[in-house]
């Protein structure tokens, strides 16, 4: 397996809404961020990812792009982003940027051009499409594919002026671009050099698999229902017929130019030769994608996010095997997550994220990432142990994601008269929420929670544990063993000093499939083998050690500072979300 620079990074997300405020609007900024860069640092991190700081209107927190070249007054200045790049320069780190070209605002120069008449030349560089009509003549959508931000709206959006409908796939204020058009492709490669010349060193790109469209636009299957009106369309764009092709051309026309590391955000496929081709060393067009199975693991199959499934520790140890298998045997490569901007919090959604547990939770989780292969990746506030808010917020009041907004409005159309149906909807809510992860981060137990200063309103409610759960807490508590940021930095270091091991190694399940507990072993060309069980359940439990595993000593858990004590044969003893790390004979 080939070495290289991006793989044994770590990566840092940052929402930069939500993560400092330095100018008083209750808006976190880049300057805020720039003011963090050393707690990154020391925390173990070598990239810093933040998600978009371009102009928008902020239809969908940045993610609605009206200029690529400009920084959002909102989130300070281009020159702000020099200085950043300059100050990640000191520090041995490194800027990633967020790309988002499978569409733009709707208050683009392009889109606003395009959509100023038919005969425009950047008509061709959106969607668009002529209106079916009903009995009474009235326009219609072109088909019925579902808006992916509110599935019970139509991916398309009626224009009076022009009498025609363009797709706007996630809402009406984000126009889907054309890619078939090779001005549009032009232009984004445009957009992406110059923030390379910048000092990027590459991006995360935005639902990068969504850009190409069956260009027959055909009807969706009604997997919602004969009651539904619209239904996801993603088996005619999701990785589409010229995907591959457009991801090539960006490969050899600008990124390899850069060698710049890249991820693309592939949500909607899941087989691994697909995925091969696209991360393949070599031939592949992106240095790795994010692969959504563990995230979609509460998700009913084949229906959208916003529902609820149950799942077992089988599953995700199925999820884990599968793609660290697939990446070794294919000459692939992974990358390594359990949070991020658009799901609630790992520790809630994975483990038990009560008072009395939150702690082992987190470190458990993180004991497993940072013992995986692949380039890992840590959400902000998840190195904290951050948790999904109260479900006492009000839907109406103290969720500010349009997805969660959509949602709750679709769910009081349907079932307000149902308060069976309804609450089921509330519980969906309080669970899978995107708001979850967009809380401002919490430094301290002061006002705002350190995000802001006294007096300042933030733009989204402060999490209420934040006098419990807060960096400045954590960095120096040692009053019940190590915290969850302690945890994450020792596991860190450790990952980097045994880079052979857990960043480049063999990987393979060890010991029966169980619904409580998950084990495996890593091996590595200089450091041996190491042992990794996980007890992903709030029971105690035995793990009975298969007889061809010897172990030599255990080296770190989460219930201690030090080495834990535990049998070194057959049966070995594990408290509630216990994890433990052994090294073999």
């Amino acid at each position: 397996m080939a070495e290289a620079w991006w793989k044994e990074a770590v990566v840092y997300q940052v929402y930069p809404s939500s993560f400092k405020d330095t100018n008083g609007d209750g808006w976190g900024d880049i300057k805020g961020i720039t003011s963090k860069l050393d707690y990154m640092k020391d925390l173990g991190i070598d990239i810093l990812w933040v998600s978009p700081m371009y102009k928008s209107p902020q239809a969908d927190m940045g993610y609605d792009i009206s200029d690529y070249k400009a920084i959002d007054p909102i989130y300070g200045t281009n020159e702000d982003i020099d200085n950043l790049v300059s100050e990640l320069k000191q520090r041995g780190m490194k800027l990633m940027m967020d790309l988002v070209v499978n569409h733009t605002s709707e208050m683009h120069e392009w889109f606003l051009e395009s959509r100023s008449s038919k005969s425009n030349p950047k008509r061709s560089w959106y969607i668009w499409k002529d209106p079916k009509r009903d009995e009474n003549g009235k326009p219609q959508p072109p088909n019925n594919w579902s808006q992916i931000l509110g599935e019970a709206n139509s991916a398309w959006t009626y224009d009076e002026k022009t009498d025609q409908y363009y797709l706007s796939l996630f809402t009406p204020e984000q126009p889907d671009l054309n890619w078939e058009n090779p001005d549009v492709r032009a232009a984004v490669h445009d957009v992406m050099k110059y923030w390379l010349d910048k000092g990027a060193c590459g991006y995360r790109m935005d639902v990068i698999n969504l850009i190409s469209k069956d260009q027959r636009f055909p009807d969706a299957e009604p997997v919602l229902g004969p009651d539904r009106k619209y239904h996801p369309g993603g088996k005619y764009f999701v990785n589409g017929p010229r995907m591959h092709e457009y991801l090539q051309e960006i490969k050899h026309k600008v990124l390899e130019k850069y060698g710049a590391i890249t991820v693309g955000e592939m949500p909607g496929v899941s087989d691994i030769d697909e995925i091969i081709k696209t991360v393949k060393s070599g031939t592949g067009e992106l240095s790795m994608i994010f692969i959504f199975d563990i995230v979609d693991i509460d998700n009913v199959p084949g229906k959208v996010r916003m529902t609820l499934h149950e799942w077992s520790v089988k599953d995700f140890r199925r999820i884990v095997n599968k793609w660290q298998r697939a990446m070794i045997e294919k000459d692939g490569w992974n990358s390594v997550f359990l949070e991020n901007h658009d799901n609630p919090r790992s520790v809630s959604r994975y483990t038990d994220d009560s008072d009395e547990y939150r702690t082992y939770g987190a470190t458990l989780l993180a004991l497993m990432q940072t013992t995986l292969n692949g380039t890992l990746y840590v959400y902000q506030g998840e190195e904290l142990g951050m948790r999904n808010f109260p479900k006492s917020w009000d839907p109406l009041k103290d969720y500010k994601d349009i997805e969660a907004i959509n949602f709750w409005k679709k769910s009081l159309d349907l079932y307000g008269d149902d308060p069976v149906e309804l609450a089921q909807q509330r519980k969906v809510l309080e669970r899978k929420a995107r708001d979850h992860a967009r809380t401002p981060m919490q430094w301290n137990a002061g006002p705002n929670a350190g995000f802001a200063d006294e007096g300042v309103k933030p733009w989204m409610r402060v999490n209420d544990d934040y006098r419990e759960v807060n960096a400045e807490k954590q960095r120096s508590d040692n009053s019940e063993g190590l915290s969850a940021w302690q945890f994450w930095q020792r596991g860190l270091a450790n990952r980097k000093l045994h880079k052979d091991v857990f960043t480049y190694g063999d990987f393979e399940t060890v010991g029966a499939e169980s619904n409580e507990t998950f084990a495996y072993v890593r091996t590595g060309k200089k450091s041996g083998k190491w042992l990794v069980v996980l007890n992903l359940s709030g029971k105690e439990v035995q793990w009975e050690m298969p007889e061809n595993i010897e172990v030599q000593g255990w080296m770190a858990g989460n219930y201690t500072t030090g080495k834990p004590d535990k049998s070194l044969n057959d049966s070995v003893a594990l408290h509630p979300w216990e994890g433990v790390l052994g090294r073999l004979v």
